[in-house]
């Protein structure tokens, strides 16, 4: 009987490329597996011939000699003695996703030292701290090594014995059609010991939940969002796997004066008519004390001041942003009849027009309509 064409086969055009080729072959792959179809004789004749095509045109010179002469130019299409040849083609990376899911990831793989569980902490810190970093101390409640059976699960003077099923091997192997599969023994879960008396504290599972007191170093000039790493501080492993990672996500708090943009701190100065006008010296915040700053007269609200320096370090270690002091004119709104006189006085004085900038305001919007 002749062989079908290995296109035909996996149901591709013979210009198709290798991604495209790869990708038609997991999808029939995985249909015609024969775990999927367990004593289907077609389904399983047809995983083979799926794989002896996918054999051929994922190899480029297999594929090259099969365009140019056939099947007779691959002698076979890839088979060896009846099994596969699998050394140095793209078959170890496919086969592994398609046993992957079948058998829910990895099915020759021993579960034995599981890492443990990554923990996430949430800690609020206030404005001041973000700005300089702190030094503090977090309880964390994680999973860890009981102390009563030292990590084994097995009551206190026992000991865990040798799983019968698997030997201790962790492992049991299954004859799958022509594929030969190894899978977690379901009997020790994979780690190849059995537990007969199990110890009373963890309940034979060899870790218990309890609080852990950690020192926290945070850097400053962290903000809402920044996530520390606390490299095996995590939930503990199991089997003698490695622990699990603790991730602290922070939060700052508002300030009632300062507000942040990137590396710089900004803050309002509110201050009079006469000031503004006059000129005035002030003692402005900052996030180390109070400095002086001078408003020179004429200040007009929205003028912002630099301070250089007086903002927040840079996570990364190197320099500081500034504080920026925007100047906001407060206009009164409630005045005695003396104040009002004074104010119309002045207004005289200046030819009724007080505030220049609204001339020159109102010279625009003139010429913009006429």
């Amino acid at each position: 009987m002749s062989k079908r064409d290995y296109y035909e086969i996996l149901e591709v055009n013979r210009n198709a490329g290798e991604t495209e080729i790869k990708k038609a072959y997991r999808k029939l792959a995985l249909q015609y597996h024969p775990d999927k179809n367990p004593g289907d004789k077609a389904a399983e004749e047809k995983f083979k011939e799926l794989t002896e095509a996918y054999a051929v045109l994922s190899d480029r010179q297999k594929r090259a000699n099969y365009d140019q002469f056939g099947h007779a130019g691959v002698d076979g299409g890839g088979f060896s003695g009846g099994g596969f040849d699998f050394g140095g083609s793209p078959f170890e990376d496919i086969f592994g996703d398609i046993f992957g899911d079948i058998f829910g990831g990895g099915g020759a793989r021993r579960s034995r030292g599981r890492r443990g569980d990554d923990l996430r902490f949430n800690l609020t810190i206030s404005f001041e701290e973000a700005a300089f970093g702190k030094e503090t101390k977090i309880q964390i409640p994680r999973r860890q090594p009981c102390q009563e059976c030292s990590g084994s699960g097995a009551r206190k003077g026992t000991t865990a014995t040798t799983c019968g099923t698997c030997r201790g091997a962790g492992q049991v192997r299954y004859q799958q059609g022509f594929f030969s599969l190894t899978r977690p023994c379901p009997d020790c879960g994979g780690s190849g010991k059995v537990i007969k008396d199990p110890c009373s504290a963890c309940h034979g599972e060899g870790q218990i939940k309890a609080k852990q007191t950690l020192s926290l170093k945070i850097p400053a000039g962290v903000e809402t969002g920044s996530r520390l790493k606390l490299t095996g501080e995590g939930d503990a492993g199991s089997g003698g796997g490695p622990a699990g990672d603790l991730y602290v996500v922070l939060s700052v708090d508002e300030h009632p004066i300062f507000k942040r943009e990137g590396q710089d701190v900004l803050c309002e100065l509110p201050i009079n008519f006469t000031q503004a006008a006059l000129g005035a010296e002030f003692e402005v915040p900052t996030l180390e004390g109070k400095v002086r700053l001078k408003v020179p007269a004429g200040t007009q609200s929205g003028k912002v001041f630099r301070l250089n320096g007086k903002g927040i370090a840079s996570l990364r270690g190197y320099g500081r942003g500034d504080q920026l002091v925007v100047v906001t004119v407060e206009t009164p709104t409630q005045l005695t009849s003396r104040q009002k006189e004074l104010l119309e006085e002045f207004a005289r004085e200046s030819g009724e027009d007080v505030n220049p900038l609204g001339k020159s305001f109102f010279d625009k919007v003139k010429e913009l309509f006429e």
